[in-house]
């Protein structure tokens, strides 16, 4: 009876997937394998010679890859631009050095490519790179290796944080502190501040005139002329004894001073007929435009004060452009902040809906890419393949974002919802291909892989440290986020985060990982094809 049933690949999968979360959800000592489990109920499964068919694996990897892309792209772009050019080098000597053990060992060892690719693959615990080694190997040999280095690099990765500030005798909460004290210019916190006009040479100036926002950075969002409180325009005259109220960082708000005359205490109400209102961007026509070439308060009589987005309070330059899920703080009159919601979109089941056809077209560029062939020599030629094409595509749509109607994104849940299952449905099928070969595999060379696998996943880790501790003098946090993004370990990541307060390791790990996802996926092509 259950053999017949095993035989269904429905059955067979969903059985996977079902026990693969109950052992994914053992916790031991605060460590758990989580949907990584999957792959090992596979391997048993397969060993035991239940099959789930390749087409429901590629179907998965394709979803997966994809969602992946399409997440990581514009922190993988940003991350150039900004100032993590340190970090960048830190991770590339990362995934180089776990590359170059693998090598090493391959040669000493006489080990097979597939197999290396495997390793490195697991070492680091990266499903993309598993699936760009199967991919570029056609082996079930890489998924086995995955397998048997795969629980060292969840261990290792966690073990190693847990360890690296008593290595160097650091006070978490002193490194957080200095972190704090260096990033404070970067995103300063906006506030809000009344000011009394008082200085004489502004005395009927107009705010254009004066161009306060260029020339402090503040935003001047409601005015008081005696008793009467209006909504101010480029046109608005400044009287001597004027109140204002204004939005900016602490910087902003001591030059508006300086230009108006003094700050005050208290606040300005707003009028019976004005709202403050918190308004979403999710018309697809107003994305990619800047708050400049939209011009709000000419157009609509409203103040944009503050633009929220990934949970950081942005001012509203007239320069930034907007993005998809923007959320502006608005002030004016009730009439004008609903006409303004109806042009911005402002529908929250907007952010939670599924275009499937961004996805698919998507997908389709990603194949058509991956089939270019670039010949370097005769004998040497490089393709990016389905996993390298599709991501390759995905992170450039997803840093484009808007391309005339289409929008290059997908809601938070929805990304979860698809990359899960994606990676489900790959992991039980390459788990059952490698499983046939499992036990023999494992008995002529078990321990030989688990212990390369093992120095695959320290050496990386300690020439990280040594470079960004010595040479270039990183904060300790700063570090444990790099290493952790840098060994794609989200797990090594938690051990972090458990241990400090401060968002520095998630910030350095966000900067970081996806270009170790990428690195690695390159890499382990160029393993693949070139050396055999």
């Amino acid at each position: 009876m259950l053999e017949s049933l095993l035989q269904s690949s429905y059955f067979a999968l969903f059985s996977i997937v079902a026990l693969g979360f109950m052992l994914g959800r053992v916790r031991f000592k605060g460590l758990s394998l989580d949907v990584s489990a999957v792959i090992f109920i596979a391997l048993l499964f397969g060993h035991f010679g239940v099959i789930i068919p390749k087409e429901l694996g590629n179907f998965g990897l394709v979803l997966f890859i994809f969602t992946i892309g399409i997440q990581a792209g514009p922190g993988f772009f940003d991350s150039f631009k900004s100032k993590g050019k340190v970090l960048i080098l830190i991770t590339l000597l990362i995934i180089s050095s776990a590359c170059l053990t693998g090598i090493g060992f391959k040669y000493l060892l006489d080990l097979d490519t597939p197999s290396v690719v495997g390793l490195i693959a697991g070492a680091l615990t990266s499903t993309p790179g598993l699936a760009v080694a199967i991919d570029s190997t056609q082996s079930s040999s890489a998924s086995i290796a995955y397998g048997i280095a795969y629980p060292f690099g969840v261990i290792g990765v966690i073990l190693f944080v847990k360890l690296l500030p008593k290595i160097f005798r650091k006070d978490i909460n002193e490194e957080a502190r200095k972190i704090d004290c260096l990033r404070k210019g970067k995103y300063p916190s906006l506030t809000t501040g009344t000011f009394k006009i008082s200085n004489a040479n502004i005395f009927g100036k107009t705010l254009l005139q004066l161009q306060v926002r260029s020339m402090t950075g503040a935003v001047v969002s409601r005015i008081k002329h005696g008793k009467v409180t209006e909504m101010p325009t480029a046109h608005t005259l400044l009287q001597e004894g004027d109140l204002i109220k204004a939005v900016g960082n602490d910087k902003a708000l001591a030059q508006l001073a300086m230009l108006v005359g003094e700050r005050i205490e208290g606040d300005i109400p707003l009028a019976t007929t004005h709202e403050i209102e918190s308004l979403l961007l999710t018309d697809k026509s107003v994305i990619n435009k800047t708050l400049g070439h939209l011009n709000l308060q000419g157009t609509f009589g409203c103040t944009v004060t503050r633009i929220r987005r990934s949970g950081i309070d942005l001012a509203p330059n007239p320069s930034l452009l907007l993005k998809f899920g923007d959320k502006l703080m608005v002030v004016g009159e009730k009439e004008n902040v609903k006409e303004l919601g109806q042009f911005l979109g402002n529908d929250e089941k907007k952010l939670s809906d599924t275009d499937f056809f961004p996805i698919a077209m998507g997908i389709v560029l990603g194949v058509l890419f991956g089939r270019i062939n670039i010949s370097f020599t005769e004998e040497i030629a490089f393709s990016p393949g389905l996993t390298g094409g599709i991501l390759i595509v995905a992170l450039a749509l997803s840093a484009i974002g808007k391309t005339g109607p289409i929008i290059w994104s997908m809601s938070a849940s929805a990304n979860q919802l698809l990359r899960q299952l994606g990676l489900l449905l790959f992991l039980a099928e390459v788990g059952t291909s490698a499983g046939v070969n499992l036990v023999s595999t494992f008995e002529t060379s078990g321990i030989t892989l688990f212990a390369v696998g093992l120095a695959i996943t320290i050496v990386p880790m300690i020439v990280a440290t040594v470079v960004g501790h010595f040479v270039f003098k990183i904060n300790i946090l700063d570090l444990m986020g790099t290493i952790t993004g840098g060994m794609t370990s989200t797990p090594g990541l938690a051990a972090a985060d458990s241990m400090t307060d401060s968002d520095a390791p998630s910030i350095a790990y966000a900067t970081v990982y996806p270009i170790a996802m990428v690195f690695l996926i390159v890499f382990i092509q160029i393993i693949a094809s070139v050396i055999v």
